[in-house]
């Protein structure tokens, strides 16, 4: 049995979980509404304040399901009553970003600004060489935050570029002349 899939989720108070027919999940709470068509195979159930996932047999396929349905539930129902965030940073002489309502402006040493718009449902915010990207869908918030980050990716020799917050940059040492 997989040690994820078999895990109950508790559900919180003031979110309220529908599980329509196509294993169709729509978790509404707090902060707002996730909808989500999970794997057909999996047998969703919710039993007074739990929701439990199970598998109909254990074929390698419905092994992996299981733990995926269940964690994916998981994230809506997080999502929607505390939200996700994600934090970037930017390192570099003359690389810094601003917003002007949804538009997202990364100068980062190219002959041109890069103009960047807020998916919806998704909310950025320029702290000082900090991005934070916020929203309800963990999906949705690592997506937007890895299109910030491969405007330009952290290089290794000065460590110039965007970066994760959390992100450990290997650094090389530079070139050394001859004489």
């Amino acid at each position: 049995m997989s040690r994820i899939g078999r895990m109950p989720i508790a559900i919180p108070d003031g979110v309220i979980v529908t599980i329509a027919e196509n294993n169709q999940v729509t978790v509404k709470g707090p902060k707002g509404t996730l909808e989500r068509v999970l794997p057909a195979e999996m047998e969703i159930r919710q039993e007074g304040a739990e929701i439990l996932v199970s598998r109909p047999n254990d074929l390698k396929k419905m092994k992996s399901l299981h733990g995926l349905t269940r964690t994916l539930i998981n994230n809506m129902v997080i999502g929607v009553t505390q939200g996700y965030t994600k934090e970037l940073e930017i390192n570099g002489v003359g690389y810094r970003a601003a917003k002007s309502g949804k538009k997202l402006t990364l100068t980062l040493g190219y002959s041109h600004p890069v103009e960047m718009t807020d998916p919806e449902g998704l909310e950025s915010v320029v702290d000082g060489n900090k991005i934070i990207v916020k929203g309800i869908d963990k999906e949705k918030v690592g997506q937007y935050a890895a299109e910030i980050r491969s405007k330009r990716k952290p290089e290794p020799y000065k460590g110039k570029g965007i970066k994760y917050a959390d992100e450990v940059i290997r650094r090389k040492v530079g070139k050394t002349g001859k004489k």
